[in-house]
């Protein structure tokens, strides 16, 4: 079977419907296996036997209201396609730490998607794309994550989730574990 995880768009762990032991048994009841959940942010692992993914996410989303009691935008991700979202780092030099936030975007459609100049005196910069996926960093000194994800909902629309490039690299060593 292969080992994917799931992406869920807002997910917040004061929500009890939204904390990892429900997500865990609503993706048991789904009927995947080894469900695990990685930082109560919406990241989970499981395996599978289909090998769509669109259809698997879409599977997701529509049981999501019905059994947990609210939506959310799922994109899916294989092992193989995480690790070359981290193989590709072009974070080089940069440190996400408290001054600057290093995240991945990733799509449900994929293929490269063309990169939107950044407005001038924005406090975020776009440093590359791969097939489903942009990386972008913020500059917390000057701006704000919120604003930043704004400005992406707004250049390539709200079917987008975001993760840190230290929660990819965290889901593939728990991916890896199991």
């Amino acid at each position: 079977m292969a080992k994917y995880v799931a992406l869920l768009r807002g997910i917040g762990p004061t929500n009890p419907n939204m904390k990892s032991a429900k997500l865990k048994a609503f993706f048991e009841e789904l009927g995947f296996s080894n469900v695990q959940t990685v930082i109560t942010s919406g990241n989970v692992i499981f395996e599978g036997s289909g090998s769509n993914a669109a259809k698997m996410a879409q599977d997701i989303e529509e049981a999501l209201p019905k059994k947990l009691g609210f939506t959310s935008k799922v994109i899916i991700r294989s092992q193989d396609q995480l690790q070359v979202v981290v193989d590709q780092n072009p974070y080089k030099g940069l440190v996400h730490d408290q001054k600057t936030y290093l995240l991945i975007t990733f799509f449900n459609k994929t293929g490269k998607n063309k990169l939107p100049t950044v407005p001038e005196g924005k406090p975020y910069a776009l440093l590359g794309s791969i097939d489903g996926a942009v990386y972008g960093s913020v500059d917390l000194t000057t701006g704000k994550t919120p604003d930043y994800m704004a400005w992406l909902e707004r250049q390539f629309g709200k079917d987008i989730t975001s993760r840190t490039f230290k929660t990819i690299e965290r889901i593939l060593i728990k991916i890896d574990s199991t």
